[in-house]
């Protein structure tokens, strides 16, 4: 998983939740950061913030998009104006968290994202070998979360 968030308090927190977890997540300050670490490795899941210093969230997400068709992507934003999420949705963006957010938040909306994901992989099984099963990564976070009475 990448994030990309100027806050390190939200780096942070989400780093120590995450390994938790049992997953891995790379955490940069920059979009420039994470368009170079996109040149290092892939991810599954990239979530970004919107309001960055230099490159916006979605100029991020713009500029990715062609070479992560397959990746899930999340915009977090105190800013979620109708213009920003409309903006979002035309350049494929699946899942938005606004601020302030929890864990929980977190939790769910990679659930449901990841839910809806195999939903549509385990469809199209059925239609040859142009599935997304095929091309997507088998080594990702399964969305199962420990129990946490505290979130």
């Amino acid at each position: 998983m990448l994030l990309i968030d100027d806050d390190e308090w939200i780096r942070d927190s989400l780093s120590l939740f995450f390994e938790d977890e049992g997953c891995h997540l790379e955490a940069v300050e920059a979009a420039e950061e994470g368009l170079e670490e996109l040149k290092r490795q892939d991810y599954d899941i990239i979530i970004v913030d919107y309001q960055l210093p230099g490159m916006d969230g979605l100029e991020f997400l713009e500029r990715t998009k062609d070479s992560r068709p397959e990746a899930l992507t999340i915009l977090v934003t105190a800013y979620g104006s109708k213009d920003v999420v409309l903006k979002a949705r035309k350049i494929g963006v699946q899942g938005f968290i606004d601020k302030p957010f929890t864990l929980k938040v977190i939790k769910d909306t990679l659930s449901d994202l990841l839910k809806k994901r195999d939903d549509y992989r385990n469809s199209t099984l059925e239609t040859g070998p142009d599935s997304l099963l095929r091309r997507g990564s088998d080594k990702m976070w399964d969305g199962e979360f420990k129990d946490r009475s505290s979130l």
